[in-house]
């Protein structure tokens, strides 16, 4: 954990904290967004990429990096083989946003398009590195992804020493896993709460079953979050670590998309706006004082807006 901080230090952004007067009142809690939006690349993944490439020595890069991914891991890799001079490859499934596509190739990479779903594209590129000897670089099932992406919660405690709740979207678990194994060795006192998409709950189904589950399909606008099957080395430290798991459906994230924009000027992507939507949608059961959010990232499509403000007036006409 110590080391991830050290090298990151330099790299990642410390992203700040804000607040919001209108959100507390609204939660009855004290609210603090770490905004990962902000972050280099517009999410968290910047910081997992960075550090796993950092541990690879240098004939191991010589030879590329694959990955596979939905967006934010994809341009995180991206932005770090450059940094390193290393050519990555990213496996992106067919539907991923433009804007996510286009940025990734941007930073450098190449781009393959295959699969309707993350596992599809996930398959495909595990073949290519098959065939070509590169390294992999998964975007949640490794421990230097995890000790990574933990750097968030290690940077939030230095920031607000006071909170006594962290909430944190997952989708395989890279994020919520490094989250909780630093938050609670740092505070063995702090809640750690993740959130999926209703539409997209593997692991929610994994923690209350008691067993790994793979879904068959998925689907919500928070892509980001649309994973099938939790990863194996992420499932058992969130079942050590995590204190709880909800759900939330899409007019949930639509309409958090859609607050967080009008309130507080910020745009969010539909996994970004997930912890937002926990605290609307599950507030009374969440018992908390100084509540961190995980503002993950912030890479929407902006051709998805009027759709997401469909969805938001549709949630508040109903409640």
């Amino acid at each position: 954990m110590n080391k991830a901080r050290e090298q990151l230090a330099t790299i990642a952004h410390r992203t700040p904290i804000l607040r919001s007067a209108t959100t507390d009142a609204l939660a009855g809690k004290h609210v603090y967004f770490k905004m990962e939006n902000q972050q280099k690349t517009g999410a968290f993944k910047f910081r997992g990429a960075s550090f796993k490439l950092l541990q690879l020595p240098e004939e191991k890069l010589a030879k590329g990096v694959i990955a596979a991914s939905a967006g934010n891991h994809a341009q995180g890799v991206a932005n770090a083989a450059t940094r390193l001079n290393t050519q990555a490859t990213i496996f992106m499934p067919e539907h991923t946003p433009a804007a996510k596509v286009e940025a990734t190739r941007t930073y450098g990479a190449e781009v393959v398009l295959t699969g309707e779903s993350f596992q599809e594209a996930y398959d495909a590129s595990m073949q290519r590195q098959w065939q070509t000897g590169a390294a992999y670089i998964h975007p949640f099932d490794d421990y230097e992804i995890m000790a990574g992406q933990g750097t968030v919660a290690a940077e939030m405690l230095q920031q607000e020493d006071r909170l006594d709740t962290l909430i944190v979207p997952i989708g395989g678990g890279g994020l919520i896993s490094g989250i909780a194994a630093t938050a609670k060795y740092m505070n063995p006192h702090i809640k750690v709460i993740g959130v999926q998409a209703s539409g997209a709950a593997a692991m929610y189904e994994s923690y209350y079953g008691h067993r790994l589950k793979r879904l068959e399909q998925v689907s919500t606008i928070a892509e980001g979050i649309a994973v099938k099957k939790p990863g194996d080395l992420t499932w058992p430290l969130i079942n050590q670590y995590v204190d709880d798991i909800v759900t939330v459906n899409d007019t949930d994230i639509a309409s958090a998309v859609v607050y967080m924009l009008e309130r507080n000027k910020t745009l969010l992507e539909g996994a970004g706006a997930a912890s937002l939507a926990a605290l609307f949608a599950h507030g009374s059961r969440i018992q908390s004082e100084h509540c961190g959010m995980i503002v993950s990232g912030g890479n929407m499509d902006i051709s998805t807006l009027p759709m997401i403000q469909q969805l938001a007036s549709s949630h508040h006409r109903s409640a």
